[in-house]
């Protein structure tokens, strides 16, 4: 299993849509096989399409705000020694999140195919906020799933998501977390695909929709990839890329243009949610050794039980707390040309307060993990290391969390 290179990522699988052999693919009912078989061949179609491409980048620059900033984090480098440590901060685009780029994509995909009714998943609030703007710019009916626990603790993207149009269903089953979110919005699908494009928030699902989040989302490391060339005059020969992952999507797009790099140049550090430090509970199945199962249409690694059920998840990060990962980054760690670590819930918390103690940024719980592995590696490397952290969502919406567990107020 190899890495191809000068090769898109996304493009990296076989006849049958899978990654090195065993992740991806599309298990799906029978009687989406024409939905997704139409959408597959529309996006190969618009993918290749000036019009398209133009259309895409005017909404980018004029509509999301790219690109969104890069920059040092002084205070934060001094303060740790080692490393010099810096940020793309792409909390910067409209609405907050990388979720917008995605969200965007679909919404003129939907268009395209002269649908009128847009459907997503969400579980911090982020991707359902961002989808219900694509379509209230675009004009289009918009019904967002989110588990019943996650509209509690989320409430500020919720308030933004009604304001928006949208309407919000509840999902009372399972964990009522994430995963139920993507199970009945896919059930919701399956019975109004006629009428209704689906939008995956991340880089899971059925294959075509892993490539259609991962084509959207890799504008962020096209962006970097010139910033840095621009700051730097070149590629240094120390980076280290640190992304948090749950889904995978911001970590795909932060990584997408610097894939083909010597692993020696430029390390990609994937950091999940490790969950509390006292519950055996985590949504980490990439670095704490999940098998191999299959999950809202896709094989990837899957935390689960004995019996091969997926297991319950727990993590202070909505936006993390989900129990599969992306075909491609278990394509990356299984190529060993990414690295996965986790952060817990208490690891997260202390890199939130001291990133916004030291710097004029306001992390996610989701970024703040990814901080935490900066944090920690920083001050044994050399001061010519350059640490980069994907900074890819604003804190607003994790206000009541970060009061109830700090006392701070966003």
């Amino acid at each position: 299993m190899k890495l191809k290179r000068k090769i898109p990522l996304i493009d990296q699988h076989d006849k049958f849509g899978f990654w090195g052999g065993k992740f991806g693919g599309s298990f799906i009912p029978e009687t989406l096989k024409k939905p997704i078989d139409d959408l597959t061949k529309d996006f190969q179609k618009l993918r290749k399409n000036k019009n398209f491409i133009k259309k895409r980048n005017f909404y980018f620059k004029n509509y999301i705000g790219s690109p969104t900033r890069f920059i040092k984090l002084e205070n934060l480098t001094e303060y740790l020694g080692g490393a010099q440590i810096w940020a793309k901060v792409v909390s910067d685009a409209n609405g907050g999140a990388h979720k917008i780029y995605n969200a965007t994509v679909h919404a003129l995909i939907c268009k395209n195919m002269g649908k009128k009714y847009i459907v997503g998943d969400t579980g911090a609030g982020y991707a359902g906020k961002m989808l219900s703007m694509a379509a209230k710019k675009f004009g289009l009916k918009c019904k967002i799933f989110m588990g019943a626990k996650d509209i509690k603790r989320q409430k500020p993207n919720c308030d933004a998501m009604r304001k928006n149009g949208a309407e919000i269903v509840p999902v009372f089953s399972g964990s009522q977390t994430l995963v139920d979110a993507v199970s009945e919005c896919m059930r919701y699908w399956v019975s109004n695909c006629d009428t209704t494009h689906m939008c995956v928030g991340s880089t899971v699902g059925p294959n075509i929709f892993v490539k259609i989040c991962g084509w959207s989302t890799s504008q962020i490391s096209r962006e970097l990839k010139k910033q840095i060339k621009k700051k730097f005059n070149k590629i240094p020969n120390k980076v280290k890329l640190i992304n948090c992952v749950g889904g995978g999507s911001s970590a795909y797009g932060f990584w997408s243009e610097f894939v083909d790099y010597p692993k020696s140049q430029i390390e990609l550090i994937g950091v999940e949610a490790g969950g509390p430090k006292k519950s055996k509970l985590h949504a980490a199945p990439l670095s704490r050794g999940a098998k191999l199962g299959v999950l809202h249409g896709a094989a990837s690694y899957v935390c689960q039980n004995s019996e091969g059920q997926i297991k319950e998840t727990e993590s202070i990060s909505a936006g993390l707390d989900y129990p599969g990962v992306s075909p491609i980054h278990c394509f990356l760690k299984d190529t060993k040309r990414a690295r996965y670590t986790y952060a817990t819930d208490e690891d997260a918390l202390n890199a939130y307060k001291l990133v916004t103690k030291l710097e004029k940024i306001n992390p996610s719980l989701e970024p703040s993990h990814a901080f935490a592995e900066a944090i920690k590696i920083a001050p044994k490397l050399s001061k010519n290391t350059i640490v980069i952290v994907n900074s890819c969502g604003d804190a607003k919406k994790d206000r009541d969390i970060l009061r109830k567990k700090l006392g701070k107020k966003i």
